[in-house]
């Protein structure tokens, strides 16, 4: 999360009108032995005047695992996500990345993350090839040239190497945009993607989880991939987390299909949820 690259800046880790926040981003590897959780936010608090946009909340995230950041506008997603970005100072509360605090270390630990999102394109001036290059020397991706070649052929883009990305459909920015994040905090990840497209860059993504030891924050509105792609999911409303678990067994302890109706619940009804 260390350097920055555009609103919402860049997050080396990825939210859609789907909303998820995963990226394509690298951990690198420390020095030291590697903290078991990626990500921990405790007791995180964020006000603008009298509204309370987040308020108090705790989670973390391991190695090896896809969290859900999820909740309908105004739930505080996107005031979480620009805390952890290093974008908005807590009012209170901590964040740590691999172990190190962000207030207290802040270099050290947002270089340890990545962003991508729809609403943070790429320069459209630079060719793929440049935006992966001056993204990977900021922070200092090793083996950098090797890292380009697997990122363009995971991701489709080979062809699109020398081309410049303001010339790209939106579906093709996306991909160059998690191409670029590979790492953990995805902001709607797959929007402008098509279906097919989407689902490879699902598996990309839980591949990168699982083999690589990442971590990933996921915050989306398309209930249907959260559910597919989750490890766990978190639902914020009012800035307060109201539900956490697994997918599948939330759905059984709330008696709903799909996660689809049980957003829609957090959504309409969230005071009914309290204290679950």
């Amino acid at each position: 999360m260390g350097a920055r690259g555009g609103l919402r800046v860049a997050f080396r880790w990825r939210i859609a009108q789907t909303e998820c926040l995963a990226s394509a981003n690298e951990f690198r590897s420390a020095p030291e032995a590697p903290a078991a959780k990626v990500l921990t936010v405790s007791e995180l608090c964020k006000s603008y005047g009298a509204i309370v946009a987040v308020d108090r909340i705790s989670f973390d995230v391991s190695r090896r695992e896809i969290v859900g950041l999820l909740g309908p506008n105004g739930a505080g997603k996107t005031t979480t996500i620009n805390m952890i970005l290093g974008v908005l100072e807590p009012d209170s509360g901590s964040i740590r990345i691999e172990g190190m605090d962000i207030a207290t270390d802040r270099s050290r630990a947002l270089e340890r993350t990545n962003f991508a999102a729809v609403y943070a394109p790429l320069p459209g001036n630079l060719t793929v090839s440049q935006n992966l290059r001056i993204f990977g020397l900021i922070y200092g991706v090793e083996d950098l040239a090797e890292r380009i070649a697997v990122s363009l052929d995971q991701f489709d883009l080979v062809r699109f190497r020398d081309v410049r990305c303001g010339a790209l459909s939106s579906g093709e920015q996306t991909r160059v945009s998690l191409a670029k994040a590979m790492l953990k905090l995805l902001d709607e990840p797959t929007a402008s993607l098509d279906p097919a497209a989407a689902r490879d860059i699902r598996a990309n993504i839980r591949e990168l989880a699982t083999k690589e030891g990442r971590g990933v924050l996921w915050t989306s509105h398309n209930m249907y991939e959260a559910e597919a792609v989750c490890d766990r999911v978190l639902f914020l409303s009012r800035g307060r987390i109201l539900l956490e678990g697994d997918p599948k067994a939330l759905l059984r302890e709330h008696g709903k299909a799909t996660l689809e109706e049980l957003f829609i619940t957090v959504a309409r009804e969230p005071l009914t949820l309290e204290g679950h």
